[in-house]
C-alpha cells in the first residue's frame, strides 16, 4: 500500500510562517538602576514574561548609554538618581540617537522634580518602584506599543507644577502650536490629552485605527512632540483640557 504524499514544500513553508506569526512579539528591554537588588529583581521578573526579553542591565547612566548602543532595545527602564551620569542626562543622550528606544523612568516619589525634566527630554512616562509586578509588565508593554504610562495622580502632580511656573508664556506658546493643527487633528489631540488610546479615539470619532495613527503622527510632527505625554501637556498649557 502506498503511503499518502506529504505536504508540498510550499505548504510546509506556509505552515512554518503561520507558526512563527503565532508567537508573541518579544520586546527587548534594558533595566537601569544603581541599586543591584532592585535591578536584579526587575530583570528577573521581566525575564519570566513570554513577550519581553531583558537584553541588558546597567548600574549608571554612562553604562546605560553604552548598553543601549550595543543592544538597541525597544524599552529602557531608567532610574533617575545614579552616579557618574544620572538618568535624566542618560535619557537626553539616548533620545538624541536615531530611532531611539522608549524610555520609562523609574522613581521612588511621585513628586520627584526630575520627572518633569525627564518627560521634557522625551521619556514616555514613569513608573513607581513599588508598583505591583503586573503593573510593571503592563507599563513596559504599553510604552513599547507607543502608549505612555503616567498614573492619574502623577499627571495631576506634573500639570500642577507646570501650572505654577510660567503659565502665561506656556499658554501663548501652546496655543500658537495648536493653531498649526487641522480641526480633526485638534479633536484627536484633545482625546490624547484625556488619556484615550487609539482604539478608543477611533470609536469615539468614528474613524479607523489606521486613520487615527496617521493623525497622531501628524500631531507629533506639527507640535514638535515625541510622545503622547507631550501632546497632553501642550493641550493643558493651552487651557483646552
Amino acid at each position: 500500500m502506498t503511503a499518502p504524499p506529504g505536504p508540498a514544500p510550499e505548504d510546509r513553508a506556509a505552515e512554518d510562517r503561520a507558526a512563527e506569526d503565532a508567537l508573541p512579539v518579544r520586546r527587548r528591554v534594558v533595566v537601569v538602576d544603581d541599586d543591584g537588588v532592585v535591578r536584579s529583581g526587575l530583570a528577573l521578573m521581566l525575564r519570566g514574561v513570554a513577550d519581553l526579553e531583558v537584553v541588558g542591565e546597567a548600574a549608571d547612566g554612562r553604562a546605560a548609554v553604552r548598553v543601549v548602543e550595543e543592544q538597541r532595545p525597544d524599552v529602557v527602564l531608567m532610574d533617575i538618581r545614579m552616579p557618574r551620569m544620572d538618568g535624566l542626562e542618560a535619557t537626553r543622550v539616548v533620545m538624541a540617537r536615531p530611532r531611539p528606544p522608549r524610555v520609562l523612568i523609574l522613581t521612588t516619589f511621585e513628586a520627584d522634580a526630575y520627572v518633569l525634566e525627564a518627560l521634557a527630554a522625551g521619556a514616555d512616562g514613569f513608573l513607581l518602584k513599588d508598583t505591583e509586578p503586573a503593573g510593571i509588565v503592563d507599563a513596559v508593554r504599553r510604552v513599547a506599543a507607543g502608549e505612555p504610562t503616567l498614573s492619574a495622580s502623577v499627571m495631576r502632580t506634573v500639570l500642577s507644577t507646570l501650572r505654577e511656573d510660567g503659565r502665561r508664556e506656556r499658554t501663548r506658546q501652546a496655543r500658537r502650536r495648536l493653531d498649526r493643527l487641522t480641526e480633526r487633528e485638534l479633536e484627536i489631540a484633545l482625546e490624547v490629552a484625556r488619556g484615550a488610546g487609539n482604539n478608543e479615539i477611533a470609536r469615539r470619532l468614528h474613524l479607523s485605527v489606521t486613520t487615527v495613527k496617521g493623525h497622531i503622527a501628524q500631531l507629533f510632527a506639527k507640535l514638535d512632540a515625541v510622545n503622547r505625554v507631550q501632546v497632553a501637556i501642550c493641550v493643558h498649557d493651552a487651557g483646552l483640557d
